[in-house]
């Protein structure tokens, strides 16, 4: 069975990647099993300064799922490269996917210029669903302009694939992913989390201080894969499918859908281990279904 897939150039040894902000910067997974079993994986998101996130709480469960708004907590990108980047090189022999935020245009093209030239870092995953404090707070990805301005801005500034991380927060995501893809844009990766709320009866408020977060986990699994299917008709791009995904067989429908590699979000925070395990599931399902090669059916939903 071959699991090998190539996102932007660069070969996968299966299309496995645990999703930013659910596997640290790695070394914490490290010490429970070894990581080079995966693709690769998005490290957290990293802004230009430190940052602490939002107050507490900024957890809610959801019946299939789980509400968020960590609100980027992350050391800053001088740290991640200066601290996180070398414990990562002890652990971690495959190219990895550096997970790029920023509130204006000039601080993503900073973080992007300043990962670039890391070794370690094989992608570029930009995630334009943060708040545009120059443009009213509206996330960059919520208009085809804003997403195309950070995109070509970014892709200006560096040489490494860069894949642009799509909300689903949008009324046509299609229309964003090929504005994405005509400003350059190398691959794209979908979805991030949907807004979403949680009220307590009994405090008759809602649950996270930050009011809204992002829900993730099984049940969003559907609208993602249905996200991936009309963007892949959409675009001609690598896409990273991701929402939901908890099995080898949720891995088989998204690239069945068009992605060409899958990312495991929730999953890995109810289970450690799942991107693992989902990972050395994947030859087994592959044979039931008759499959020989992973490549031979991305997209392949789209021809019956």
């Amino acid at each position: 069975m071959n699991t090998k897939v190539r996102l932007c150039g660069l070969e996968l040894d299966n299309p496995i990647i645990p999703a930013s902000g659910t596997f640290g910067y790695g070394a914490e997974f490290a010490e429970l099993y070894d990581i080079n079993c995966l693709g690769t994986f998005s490290f957290k998101g990293t802004t230009r300064a430190p940052r602490f996130g939002n107050p507490g709480p900024r957890i809610a469960e959801a019946p299939s799922g789980l509400l968020n708004s960590v609100g980027l907590q992350n050391p800053g990108v001088d740290a991640v490269i200066a601290e996180e980047l070398p414990r990562l090189r002890q652990v971690f022999r495959k190219p990895v996917m550096a997970n790029v935020c920023g509130f204006s245009v000039e601080e993503y093209v900073e973080v992007a210029a300043k990962f670039d030239n890391c070794p370690e870092v094989g992608w570029l995953e930009v995630n334009i669903s943060c708040p545009n404090v120059h443009g009213g707070g509206m996330g960059f990805g919520t208009s085809c302009a804003s997403a195309a301005e950070v995109t070509r801005a970014v892709k200006a500034a560096v040489r490494k694939p860069v894949i642009v991380k799509l909300t689903p927060n949008v009324t046509d995501i299609a229309e964003i992913a090929r504005a994405c893809e005509a400003a350059g844009a190398d691959g794209l990766s979908l979805i991030n989390t949907l807004l979403a709320l949680r009220i307590d009866p009994a405090a008759r408020r809602p649950v996270l201080k930050n009011l809204t977060g992002g829900l993730s986990g099984p049940a969003v699994f559907p609208v993602a894969l249905r996200m991936v299917w009309q963007v892949y008709e959409a675009v001609e791009i690598p896409i990273i499918g991701m929402g939901g995904v908890g099995s080898a067989e949720d891995v088989i429908e998204m690239l069945l859908a068009g992605a060409t590699a899958v990312g495991v979000g929730a999953a890995n925070l109810r289970d450690p281990f799942a991107s693992r395990d989902i990972a050395a599931a994947l030859p087994a399902v592959m044979e039931r279904y008759g499959i020989d090669k992973l490549e031979d059916i991305i997209g392949g939903a789209h021809n019956g």
